[in-house]
Parts: C-alpha cells; sequence; structure tokens
C-alpha cells in the first residue's frame, strides 16, 4: 500500500491508498492521452464490457510498489499514425502528474509497451442512405 506522508502525520494517522486505486488513476490518464486507442484488458474483460457490464478503468495497468517506489507498467494500443516515442513521453508525463496532483505519490518509473496498432474504420453505407 503506498502511504503518503505529511508534517501533522503524528496527530492525524496516515493515508494509504490501495494499488487499484493507483491503477484506476493511471489507466484513466493514459486513456486521455490524444492517439491512444485503448488499453490491453483480457478476454473476459472485455466481454463483460461489450455485454454492458461496468468498465475497468485499471485495464492494461501493471502497479508495482517497491521500497524504492511505484513502478507502472501500461500496456495500450494506438491510433496508426502516431509517433511513438513521443505518444509514449506523453503517456508517460499525463501518468505521472495525475498521480502526483491526486496522491502526492512519486512515480519511479512509467513503462509504455505498445501491443497494437489500431487503423481508422471506414464507414459502410446502406441501400437506405445512398440517394438514387
Amino acid at each position: 500500500m503506498a502511504q503518503t506522508k505529511s508534517k501533522n502525520e503524528e496527530t492525524l494517522g496516515k493515508i494509504e491508498i490501495a494499488p487499484e486505486v493507483i491503477g484506476v488513476i493511471a489507466g484513466l490518464a493514459a486513456a486521455e492521452v490524444e492517439n491512444v486507442a485503448g488499453m490491453q484488458g483480457s478476454f473476459t474483460n472485455e466481454m463483460r464490457e461489450r455485454l454492458g457490464g461496468a468498465v475497468n478503468h485499471s485495464k492494461g495497468v501493471k502497479i508495482d510498489l517497491t521500497e524504492d517506489g511505484i513502478i507502472i507498467d501500461v500496456f495500450c494500443y494506438i491510433q496508426f499514425g502516431a509517433t511513438i516515442p513521443l505518444l509514449a513521453q506523453n503517456i508517460q508525463d499525463s501518468i505521472r502528474e495525475t498521480i502526483l496532483n491526486m496522491t502526492g505519490l512519486e512515480v519511479i518509473e512509467v513503462n509504455i509497451h505498445i501491443v497494437g496498432v489500431q487503423f481508422e474504420r471506414q464507414e459502410t453505407l446502406s441501400f437506405d442512405e445512398l440517394e438514387i
């Protein structure tokens, strides 16, 4: 469990943040970056979401709490045409900044794993939409 510390910790107590919460924050921060097409999830999670189940916001995120700090691995799909080094840097910056702002915790590593590329989908027209 990650802990935040302050000057008044002795009198106020301690705050513990579950790794799952950090995973949700990191997943949402990564998904908001432009040209991120989606996060990698398991087949079961994908089917549950498609059938109207709850969305797992921490999918595609692995959190490792070490003695040195927090290490985050992000597994994502990108849009075709994105510049991978720039996109990876934007994801790393977004995650670090969001976690620091929301929790006060420093992240020592954000590892980006590009697991696929999503191409633009071409829209198909039905005969009803055509003006003949």
